[in-house]
């Protein structure tokens, strides 16, 4: 029977906050609840729910965390040491304001107002907890981040975040068997390194930035060569460096990815990670993608149409980031450990200096001039990802872009 219900799982019957509470009651530390000792002495607010003023002093209805709604209590303002949240209450209490055409002033909030205020603070708590489940999974230096300024929307559904390819059904991977035995790889490559023994040229300068033309391939070092992770032919297997956020856009394109650090010319920025599939897999989900308006299929046609990347529920940030008529990213096919050419690494470089708060954009139809011809190339149904339950083949998708060059359809 064992053997039965060994993947089998079950919902638990407390919320997130009644754990909260029974790790405080009881004094357990839990790292995945963020319950730590300092709460077992200090309440500490979750956050703030209503609002009133009398005679000129303002209270406020707290949320302690780790305990449930039956034990808000009013605090006066003086009470409260949470500068960050109560600035934010003060912004969603104005907007609830004027959406319900009441006076800023007001000293007491109507339902409808208390009722969009809970619902800021709840989201805002979920999208934490998420922004924390993302960076326990991440194994990369830079940090992710998750803002929502547009909406109510919490954090998607059924995705998980991975770290490397999650290889499905009917694909195998072939492991290097040899490696380079350089004492600099970049400045004097033996045997011209890695790249070289599969007659390609070094992809990258002394500062690690890409320095071949978009088609050809990268061959880094891999687990079998004598050189260390600090070695300067390892780049995207150092994975993401920059700290990176998930916002949502406020023109209907969903979510985005923006940077939160200024990124050089032709630096890595991100895998395209998922879950690899065998073609036939992949025209299959592509039909139940399509009657659902959405696909995240990235083909790996670097020299045959055989697997595809679908990062519609595993997959990293890249997840995240939306098309660009004139995008900041590039496509490069990269090789590290695994060397079958039907099963590169899709690795984004930045095709320009990258201002920090700028969002990443790679573009969802992008070719390579034809003198390029080992290229790859998008899924011609990727222009979908994220956008709306619309119809395929039915009417053009309107490309929401908004660069000069915008080609105004995405297909």
């Amino acid at each position: 029977m064992a053997r039965y219900l060994k993947d089998c799982s079950v919902s638990c019957k407390y919320s997130w906050d009644e754990l909260q509470a029974v790790c405080r009651r009881q004094k357990l530390v839990c790292k995945h609840l963020a319950v730590t000792e300092d709460d077992f002495s200090d309440y500490v607010v979750d956050y703030l729910c209503n609002y009133r003023k009398i005679k000129s002093q303002e209270f406020f209805l707290v949320k302690w965390k780790g305990y449930s709604d039956s034990e808000n209590t009013w605090e006066p303002h003086k009470n409260l040491k949470c500068p960050k949240l109560l600035q934010q209450f003060r912004q969603d209490m104005r907007l609830a304001l004027l959406r319900d055409n009441m006076p800023l002033d007001s000293s007491s909030l109507e339902a409808s107002a208390v009722s969009f205020i809970l619902q800021r603070a709840k989201q805002r708590v979920k999208l934490q907890r998420w922004e924390e489940e993302l960076n326990r999974a991440c194994q990369h230096k830079g940090c992710i981040f998750v803002r929502n300024d547009v909406d109510l929307d919490g954090p998607p559904k059924d995705f998980t975040y991975i770290n490397n390819y999650k290889i499905g059904g009917g694909v195998e991977l072939n492991e290097a068997a040899v490696g380079c035995e350089c004492t600099d790889c970049i400045k004097a490559p033996v045997n011209g390194c890695c790249a070289g023994a599969s007659d390609n040229c070094t992809a990258y300068n002394d500062n690690m930035q890409v320095k071949i033309r978009p088609g050809m391939p990268i061959y880094e070092c891999n687990s079998q060569c004598q050189c260390g992770i600090d070695c300067r032919n390892r780049v995207v297997q150092r994975g993401i460096q920059y700290d990176l956020c998930i916002f949502k856009t406020a023109n209907g394109r969903g979510w985005g990815v923006c940077t939160l650090e200024r990124i050089p010319k032709n630096s890595f920025v991100m895998e395209y990670l998922g879950e690899v599939i065998t073609s036939e897999e992949a025209e299959r989900r592509g039909q139940m993608y399509d009657q659902q308006g959405v696909t995240y299929l990235f083909d790996l046609d670097y020299v045959a149409d055989v697997f595809t990347v679908d990062a519609a529920h595993y997959g990293n940030i890249s997840h995240f980031v939306n098309h660009s008529c004139n995008p900041n990213l590039q496509v490069y096919n990269v090789f590290i450990d695994n060397l079958d050419e039907r099963l590169p690494k899709i690795a984004f470089f930045a095709t320009r200096a990258i201002r920090a708060g700028e969002e990443l954009t790679f573009d969802y139809k992008m070719t390579i001039d034809e003198v390029d011809a080992e290229s790859t190339k998008m899924d011609t149904n990727f222009s979908l990802a994220g956008m709306p339950d619309i119809p395929i083949n039915r009417i053009r998708m309107e490309c929401k872009c908004g660069v000069e060059s915008c080609r105004k359809y995405l297909f």
